[in-house]
Order: C-alpha cells, then sequence, then structure tokens
C-alpha cells in the first residue's frame, strides 16, 4: 500500500490521503509491471553478468514502475530453445546470441559481420531497422545490442597448419560448432561438431574436438585453457548478443516501463562495450602469461581469412532472404552494419 501511495502521488500529485483512498476503491491501482526472463549462458560467464548488473539497474531505476524476475539460465530453459520461449510467451524477456534464432531472423547476421560498434548502429538506423524485422519476423522486440566490440579466435590443443597462402588449414581438425560461424567453418572445410558451451571443456579433455572458437574473453572463466594452448590471429566477426522482448507483453507494458527499459538498455550498450575492451586486453595478458601461444598469419592471408569469414556470413543472410523474402533488407544492413 505505501508503495501504490508513493507512486499515485508521483504520477498524480495526490496528497490527501482521503484522494487516493477514493482512487484506489474505485479499483483504479498503479500496479508495477512484472517482467519474466531468461539468460542463454551460466551465471559465471561475463555476458551474464552484464546482463544481470543491467537487470539490477532497470529494477533500482524502475522501483513502483516495473520488476524483472530473473528466472535462471539455460538450466531453466536450453539455450538454444530459450528464442522460442519469448517468440511464444513462455517468458518475456530473453539474453542470447540473435544466431541461435538466425533461421527465422537471418538479418542478424548483419550485427555477426559487422564493421560498426552497436552506439553507431543505433546512431545511424541499424538498430531500428533490427528491431523492425524481429517484430515483423519473430513476434520480439530486439531493444539493444550488448557487449559489443568483442570478437572470436579459434583456440587449438595442436599447433596450426597453413595452406600454401599463408591461411589456416583446417582440414581433417576436430572443431567445436556453433550457430554464428558454421558456414565460415564450413568453407574453411573444417570437421565440425555443434554442442553447448557448457560440453565443450569435456569434449577437449577427451579428444572429441581439437579445437574451439570463442571470444577473445572467457577462455578462462570457462577453463578451456587447461587443454588449448594456441590462439590464431586475426579474430572474426562479433558476438551478437542481444536483449529480445515478446512483442505482445511489450505492448502490455506501461509507456513509462517501455522507455525505462529501452533506455537503460541503450546505456549499456556503451556501459557493457567499454568495459569489454579492458577485458580484452587483461586476458590477452593473462593467457600469455600461462603459456598460451599468439600465433598470427600474414597480412595477405589474414585478408583472405577474414574475406572468406565476411563472405561466409553476408553469403549466409542472402540466401536465407531469397528464400524467405526481405532481400530489400539486404542492401540497406550492409550499408548500415558494414560501412562499405
Amino acid at each position: 500500500m505505501r508503495e501504490l501511495r508513493a507512486v499515485a502521488k508521483k504520477i498524480l500529485g495526490f496528497t490527501a490521503t482521503a484522494s487516493l483512498a477514493t482512487i484506489l476503491a474505485s479499483g483504479t491501482a498503479f500496479a508495477v509491471d512484472k517482467v519474466t526472463a531468461v539468460h542463454a549462458f551460466p551465471g559465471f560467464l561475463v555476458y551474464t553478468k552484464t546482463f544481470l548488473a543491467m537487470v539490477e539497474d532497470i529494477n533500482a531505476r524502475g522501483k513502483g514502475i516495473v520488476e524483472i524476475q530473473v528466472k535462471g539460465g539455460p538450466e531453466a530453459i536450453g539455450m538454444f530453445q530459450q528464442p522460442q520461449a519469448v517468440r511464444d510467451g513462455v517468458v518475456d524477456m530473453v539474453h542470447t546470441p540473435g544466431s541461435f534464432y538466425g533461421a527465422s531472423v537471418p538479418e542478424i547476421d548483419a550485427m555477426v559481420a559487422a564493421r560498426v560498434t552497436p552506439m553507431e548502429a543505433r546512431a545511424n538506423g541499424g538498430a531500428a531497422l533490427m528491431d523492425e524485422v524481429h517484430q515483423q519476423r519473430f513476434n520480439v522486440k530486439h531493444l539493444g545490442w550488448i557487449d559489443g566490440g568483442i570478437q572470436f579466435h579459434i583456440y587449438s590443443t595442436k599447433e596450426f597448419k597453413f595452406d600454401s597462402e599463408g591461411v589456416i588449414d583446417l582440414t581433417g581438425v576436430k572443431l567445436r560448432d556453433n550457430p554464428i560461424y558454421h558456414a565460415f567453418f564450413e568453407a574453411l572445410k573444417a570437421t565440425t561438431a555443434s554442442m553447448k558451451a557448457t560440453e565443450v571443456y569435456a569434449a577437449l579433455e577427451k579428444g572429441v574436438v581439437d579445437a574451439a572458437a570463442w571470444t577473445s574473453i572467457g577462455i578462462m572463466d570457462l577453463k578451456w585453457d587447461k587443454f588449448v594452448k594456441y590462439r590464431i590471429d586475426p579474430q572474426f566477426y562479433n558476438t551478437d548478443i542481444g536483449v529480445i522482448f515478446n512483442k505482445d507483453s511489450w505492448g502490455n507494458l506501461s509507456p513509462e516501463s517501455q522507455k525505462l527499459i529501452q533506455d537503460v538498455v541503450a546505456e549499456w550498450e556503451q556501459k557493457s562495450y567499454d568495459a569489454r575492451q579492458l577485458d580484452v586486453a587483461s586476458d590477452a595478458a593473462e593467457l600469455q602469461k600461462r603459456g598460451m601461444k599468439f600465433v598470427s598469419m600474414s597480412p595477405e592471408a589474414s585478408a583472405k581469412y577474414l574475406t572468406l569469414a565476411d563472405d561466409a556470413a553476408w553469403g549466409r543472410m542472402k540466401g536465407r532472404l531469397e528464400e524467405m523474402g526481405g532481400m530489400e533488407n539486404y542492401d540497406k544492413l550492409r550499408k548500415l552494419y558494414y560501412k562499405e
């Protein structure tokens, strides 16, 4: 009751108890919007920590207006099932890589192969277009691109081999796969095995896989560095971790709740971007201190490697759009996210 009084006074300027009592008696109450959420990755990973800190920020600033209740991570709903869960309204909000549902929203590959920051995409209209296609194709709003500016490396238990042009040769390498870079690994002719991040430690330990791709941060949190001793440069792709919200649930929120959530998510695009750049430097230093060898391709080989990666991502998007419709988005997104 005290909470309702405070909110009512703030919004309507009532100071008289009698006036508030009249409002409450008439059935007009200021209920707090309740939002349920899950996250794709385990709680110990930095990406999840970012999401939980952002939720804490929303709840603190939205006291009396909106409250997000985090139900858990992949133990609550499987990480690959979470996008469908938010689409269907099982939960309201999910923190997940876009590539986990890329077959339904091909445009997400623009974030994968992007050459812009999340902040640049928000400023130039890319984020608005990304939200628009999410609503049309997947019944969700795309609220923001969190922990941007982080790219991927391939990490290996064995020394890397190279072809005649100096590009990494993955022929015969058993490589852990994931939707974000599957098309690229196919182009590199690697032998791939799709599995959850939580299963990779055991796969490396047992020799089921020889190598795995992961971001430039987080390997030590996963303890994969116990097995992988080599990292190849250059980096490729971007994390495409976003916050998506069921479209119908979003429509049921008050305008105040909508504005608060959207504003905070946008703020955390910058906050998380800045924090992760510091993590990149500190993780690299620690990995080398622990004995990991960073291997670099020549500038010419690196250019070919990155072209192969970009062509795989944009080619996958184009192929899916040709089948599903929406080719008009291809050129728009390439202009907004790729800066050709």
